[in-house]
């Protein structure tokens, strides 16, 4: 019976990696990646240290600097939920209905115009395209004079809650509509990708158009609508050029006016405004973080 050689320290030593061994092309790419994301992250940690200082430890310190012993201050965050929570709650009244309205409506014009065959689609489909690149400042004199005709004031007149809200449904409405070009364009892609042999054999088992959208392309539709609701929502949570112009009354301001005014005249509250600055961003980052994985899907192309 022979006995087996016992193992050496160095043999192992002759396995492991070398420097040269290294893949540095890996490495490198690593290294970049650190340093762009500390490049990216490095204003909201300035942004936090700030907004958790006193206004003296903000002048006193360096902006990357934690707040050190009596330095720290939660003040700033109560200051700035005070004077947004008004706003946070009125940009809520327009955004979810505007982001949900553009979404559906889109989603059933893109099913109009792909999954249904009729003449002349390619003509219909021309004012949506063209509708995406309609900027907000060229709207600016008519969608005001268009609001100005209708009144809506007087048509609410005998609406309960929405009689003095008047600004937030002409927000609504008009982000519903200026979200429906972009949001048909979105779906129509998804749609095209759909199996139009599932499709034509509900066709043929006798489903109406209606029935086939409600039953079967409505549920598959879930990522690409995580994609128009992300999309929308922080296009119309952001939104400040509209808001201005059609919201007159303080009392209806939407969280991008009310955040504004964070701004003072004479001195400037620092560690207020970039409390209110992530209080404000609040929603949209839930919204990434609800719909975070069915967007990825729908960017994909997954269905």
């Amino acid at each position: 019976m022979t006995e087996e050689p016992t193992p050496r320290a160095d043999d192992d030593d002759r396995f492991a990696p070398t420097l040269s061994e290294i893949d540095l092309g890996q490495v490198s790419i690593y290294a970049t990646l650190v340093v762009m994301v500390a490049f990216y992250l490095a204003p909201l940690e300035t942004g936090l240290m700030t907004a958790f200082k006193t206004q003296e430890a903000f002048f006193a310190t360096s902006p990357f600097t934690p707040p050190g012993p009596g330095q720290f201050a939660f003040d700033p965050w109560l200051q700035a939920w005070d004077r947004l929570a008004p706003g946070l709650v009125n940009s809520l009244l327009f955004a979810v209905p505007a982001t949900v309205l553009s979404a559906l409506l889109g989603s059933m014009a893109a099913y109009g115009l792909t999954n249904l065959n009729w003449r002349h689609q390619i003509l219909v489909l021309l004012p949506f395209v063209a509708g995406v690149f309609i900027p907000y400042q060229s709207v600016l004199v008519p969608l005001t004079q268009f609001w100005s005709a209708v009144d809506l004031g007087t048509l609410l007149a005998g609406v309960p809650y929405l009689a003095d809200r008047t600004g937030l449904v002409e927000l609504a409405i008009t982000h519903t509509a200026y979200g429906i070009p972009i949001c048909t364009v979105l779906f129509r892609g998804y749609y095209l990708s759909l199996d139009e042999e599932m499709l034509e054999a509900a066709r043929l088992d006798g489903a109406t158009p209606r029935r086939i959208y409600t039953k079967i392309v409505l549920p598959l539709s879930k990522p690409m609508f995580a994609v128009a609701l992300i999309y929308q929502f922080t296009n119309i949570w952001n939104d400040l050029l509209f808001a201005l112009v059609l919201v007159s009354d303080p009392s209806n301001a939407p969280v991008t006016i009310a955040l504004n005014t964070l701004k003072g005249s004479m001195v400037q509250q620092y560690n207020v405004q970039m409390a209110g600055a992530f209080l404000a961003a609040l929603p949209t980052l839930a919204i990434y973080v609800l719909f975070g994985e069915q967007f990825a899907k729908g960017v994909a192309g997954d269905t």
